[in-house]
């Protein structure tokens, strides 16, 4: 497949990337500032705002989809949505946080008692893009939360998908790593299972 990948520079997006060439799809990285990132076969690099519609549409014009990885505290949903339509593509994967997901019935982890005031302005933002999101009639998305911590770490293809709830080990740590969340994610990108629809993934 042809990737539009936003926020290739990136932690998450360098682990989508990897997954990406390994399984032989056609890349286009998005940044700011691809400038120190290395070319490889299967890869196009671009220099963009994401937050220009008009700048950014032009790029992913052409793609089978688009993959988001951008953080979402510095970035305007509506924006980035409108992007993709105007580029005439109908597909989205989004990076998305773990703070939405559910502790018990109807409470969020970003509505505890006790969450990490460094990671509410993200933590917002993605609340902010999942909303936006379920609201969009026009394009086929998807939001993958990972778990509650969300590290690099190995590559090993053995983990859970959920749903909405945030999900835990034996041990009670919710954890991922950004090496099999990128499986995930790709897994999904070739076989769609949850169309316009969040999920998650964790140990």
């Amino acid at each position: 497949m042809n990737i539009a990948l936003l926020g290739v520079s990136g932690r998450v997006g360098s682990r989508l990337l990897a997954e990406l060439l390994r399984r032989g799809h056609r890349v286009t990285g998005i940044a700011r500032d691809t400038g120190k990132l290395a070319g490889q076969p299967g890869l196009v690099l671009k220099n963009a705002d994401a937050g220009q519609p008009a700048q950014l549409a032009p790029l992913l014009a052409g793609h089978d989809a688009v993959i988001s990885a951008l953080k979402f505290a510095s970035t305007d949903a509506a924006a980035l949505l409108a992007a993709v339509k105007q580029a005439g593509v109908t597909r989205l994967l989004v990076v998305g946080g773990a703070a939405t997901l559910e502790v018990a019935p109807g409470h969020m982890l970003l509505d505890a008692p006790g969450f990490p005031a460094a990671y509410r302005p993200e933590a917002e933002g993605g609340r902010r893009f999942l909303d936006a999101l379920r609201g969009e009639h026009e394009l086929d998305w998807t939001f993958l939360s990972p778990s509650a911590e969300f590290v690099p770490g190995e590559r090993t293809g053995k983990f859970r998908l959920g749903t909405d709830q945030l999900l835990s080990d034996a041990n009670g740590k919710s954890w991922i790593s950004m090496e099999d969340y990128a499986i995930a994610l790709v897994d999904e990108l070739e076989t769609p299972k949850h169309s316009r629809r969040r999920f998650t993934v964790g140990y």
